[in-house]
């Protein structure tokens, strides 16, 4: 009886390591879903070309928070180096039960440790996670203890599996330029590729800040299916369906650490942070770099300061939703 108690207990621990990681492919691979997208390039089931001996020296978080760096990879043609062309840190704080998203433009103009200023998201294409990194924490003051490089080839099929009737989301406009679907606007169920077709869209006045709200919109759908019981139950079969599109340095004795808590204790909300803020930026032009986000360190660093210690709400969007509606 204590034998079969104890096989139950490993089965669930292990569900709950599975489910943790589709959360956290599905939060980093939103936002990658704005990357080029090539048809035919890496069909479901192959994956992408992970990168060999990554070395990442993130530093633990004082307050005992857990900050990831979520990265979405694009392996392009004729080139050995991968680009990233979105940057999130996701923060979890198992005090309060709470998971709080920055989403870093990828235009902002920045110091680049070793190199001259570049746009942020070039520091992983110079050099990988480990110079991003130090990128981040050298002109924002914010540092991570994970690193999830996802590639967005599985996103339709996650979607698909997670939930064969469609993520309901309420679609703002009518939508088609350079995302492979026609969306029309108002509240309905979008499947995978409808899903991913949403979140990519960047062709308007907003550009990439329009992409970002997106991004942020369809995390907080997808965050209530994956922890809803129906997601719980299909954990392993998603699981099996995202491995060949993750790379991460986080351990299985972390995750389940961080999982026995988060599993438990459901966040039943997701705070978002755009960065830079308003009125800390200005467009900006380089000869080398082209359109870039001229940025105010000091005012963005401070709102990123004040955001992760609930200091002030006025630049952050927070979005309460039952897990169970």
């Amino acid at each position: 009886m204590n034998s079969r108690y104890k096989r139950k207990k490993r089965r669930i621990r292990k569900r709950r390591v599975f489910l943790f990681i589709v959360l956290l492919l599905i939060l980093g691979v939103v936002g990658y879903a704005a990357a080029q997208y090539y048809i035919g390039k890496n069909q479901a089931g192959e994956g992408f070309e992970k990168l060999e001996d990554v070395k990442f020296n993130g530093k633990k978080d004082a307050k005992g928070r857990i900050n990831f760096l979520l990265l979405g990879i694009d392996k392009r043609e004729g080139e050995k180096k991968s680009h990233t062309d979105t940057i999130m840190v996701a923060q979890y704080d198992p005090k309060k039960d709470d998971v709080k998203i920055i989403s870093l433009m990828r235009d902002m103009f920045v110091d680049v440790p070793g190199y001259k200023k570049w746009k942020i998201n070039t520091a992983f294409f110079l050099d990988g996670p480990e110079l991003l990194r130090k990128t981040i924490q050298q002109n924002f003051g914010l540092d991570v203890q994970y690193y999830v490089m996802v590639d967005f080839k599985g996103f339709e099929k996650i979607v698909d599996t997670l939930a064969p009737n469609g993520i309901e989301i309420d679609v703002e406009k009518k939508m088609s330029e350079n995302i492979d679907v026609t969306l029309e606007p108002g509240l309905q169920r979008l499947n995978g590729k409808e899903l991913l077709g949403y979140a990519r869209f960047r062709h308007d006045a907003e550009a990439d800040f329009g992409r970002v709200a997106r991004q942020q919109k369809v995390i907080n759908a997808l965050k209530d299916e994956v922890l809803s019981v129906n997601g719980i139950t299909k954990a392993p079969k998603l699981f099996g369906t995202i491995q060949p599109y993750i790379q991460t340095n986080m351990s299985k004795t972390d995750s389940i650490a961080l999982l026995t808590k988060v599993l438990l204790n459901k966040p039943d909300k997701i705070e978002t942070l755009t960065v830079p803020v308003q009125g800390a930026y200005q467009p900006g032009y380089s000869d080398y770099a082209g359109s870039v986000l001229e940025v105010d360190l000091e005012k963005n660093k401070q709102a990123i300061d004040d955001f992760l210690n609930d200091r002030n709400k006025d630049n952050t969007e927070t979005t309460n939703e039952d897990t169970n509606p």
